[in-house]
């Protein structure tokens, strides 16, 4: 996500709307929409109040040209309550499943009670966060840049989350959490978009995005997609490799012909696609009807299909890598419970917690820690949690803006164009 900063009073200029992605760890289906692409002009970037007693100003988050948001530099009691937005499946308290708990022991040390509304977009987690009535959210990478430019959220010190020390380093002070060298949030999590293929229907096992784009598939009719218009960097990403006379360097980053040429092999690739989804558990589904052999999907895709043993699959990260997706628990500039917060993204990357919730959903700790910790001593293994290397390949989900991402400047297509070109890919 670029983000321009405008000159003069009038304040930060943020360009861009963000993917959606739901994420339903129970089997009870939900349907989702996609959210029209929107340009915000967040106006008066003026300093937030924040009910922490000891905050200080963020000079390095002013120097970024974000609202100058208190930071923390002191924590206190537990004010008694956490209010919290998060993805389903992240603050688990044993009512989904008696074995799958997390927050009571939190509750019973902090004296904390946890009250959890579920987000199934980032685009609704933005727009909730903005009531101020929620001390914190489970962000993913394309919705934090808009709630820090916003001032929806205030900068984190690190130094006050102990276990931040072991997260990976390698989801620190990235663009989609920090701005300005300054932490806005705590990493949770992350993951690839896969492929997987039915491991004896499609032998030998693809290892190349070729596999979901080739017009001469002998799986048409049987191909999966994901459905929304973020989807179009998973064809840029390939025809960067394919194409390299296009000069695509980021996915994210499209010019007018890179675009159209991305555009055009989703069109093709629209002949051979039989489903397009966006909640994972119809992709689970489908896979195990066998309406789906092959195509992009998670992690926690293959690990419930695997699980069930009706069918087998296999998943890879390809040849030329993959899109892929970093959370983050950020704290509001509204917080009515911030210590409390600071409490919660503490124990949410302690290495049992963390563990516990990435082991669950199916998504990579981004606790170093965690690893010794899982029920399956092979999880990080599978899910390369602390491999930097692994990590490197995945271009994590971020908002298209005018503003290319590459620094070519404004020839770039914004989501809004994303949006209406998704729309024609479809039909």
């Amino acid at each position: 996500m670029i983000v321009t900063i405008g000159n003069g009073a009038s304040g930060c200029y943020l360009e861009g709307m963000m993917k959606l992605r739901s994420k339903k760890r129970t089997l009870t289906l939900s349907t989702l929409s996609i959210a029209a692409a929107t340009i915000l002009l967040l106006a008066g970037c003026s300093s937030s109040s924040n009910s922490s007693a000891g905050t200080t100003s963020t000079p390095g988050a002013a120097a970024g040209g974000v609202p100058n948001v208190p930071l923390a530099k002191a924590l206190g009691q537990g004010e008694g309550a956490l209010n919290l937005i998060a993805w389903a499946g992240y603050a688990e308290n044993g009512s989904n499943d008696k074995t799958v708990d997390w927050v009571t022991p939190f509750e019973k040390t902090t004296g904390c009670k946890v009250n959890v509304k579920i987000g199934n977009t980032s685009d609704e987690m933005v727009t909730l966060m903005k009531t101020g009535q929620y001390d914190g959210v489970s962000a993913s990478g394309d919705a934090t840049l808009r709630l820090i430019y916003g001032g929806d959220v205030a900068p984190v010190n690190t130094s006050l989350v102990p276990n931040y020390a072991t997260v990976s380093d390698f989801l620190k002070n990235q663009k989609w959490n920090s701005v300005a060298g300054q932490m806005y949030g705590i990493p949770h999590a992350w993951g690839a978009n896969v492929l997987t293929s039915n491991a004896s229907k499609v032998t030998p096992a693809p290892t190349s995005w070729s596999a979901v784009f080739d017009p001469k598939s002998p799986y048409k009719g049987k191909v999966t997609a994901y459905d929304s218009p973020i989807y179009i960097a998973d064809a840029a990403l390939y025809l960067m490799s394919t194409k390299p006379d296009l000069g695509i360097k980021n996915p994210y980053a499209l010019d007018d012909k890179q675009f159209t040429a991305a555009v055009d092999l989703l069109k093709a690739q629209k002949l051979i696609v039989g489903e397009y989804w966006a909640d994972y558990t119809k992709a689970v589904q489908s896979f195990e009807s066998g309406n789906t052999l092959l195509g992009t999907s998670w992690q926690v895709i293959v690990n419930m299909v695997n699980s069930d043993k009706k069918v087998k699959v296999n998943a890879t990260v390809p040849v030329e890598g993959a899109t892929g997706w970093s959370d983050t628990w950020m704290i509001s500039s509204k917080a009515a419970h911030p210590n409390c917060m600071y409490k919660w993204m503490d124990h949410i990357i302690s290495p049992k917690a963390n563990a516990q919730v990435s082991e669950y959903f199916g998504e990579a700790p981004a606790q170093t820690l965690a690893c010794a910790q899982t029920v399956d001593k092979n999880f990080c293994a599978t899910y390369h949690a602390t491999d930097a290397a692994y990590a490197s390949k995945i271009y994590y989900w971020t908002t298209p803006t005018t503003t290319c991402l590459d620094g070519r400047g404004r020839i770039c297509k914004d989501y809004a164009a994303w949006t209406q070109a998704w729309t024609a890919i479809k039909g």
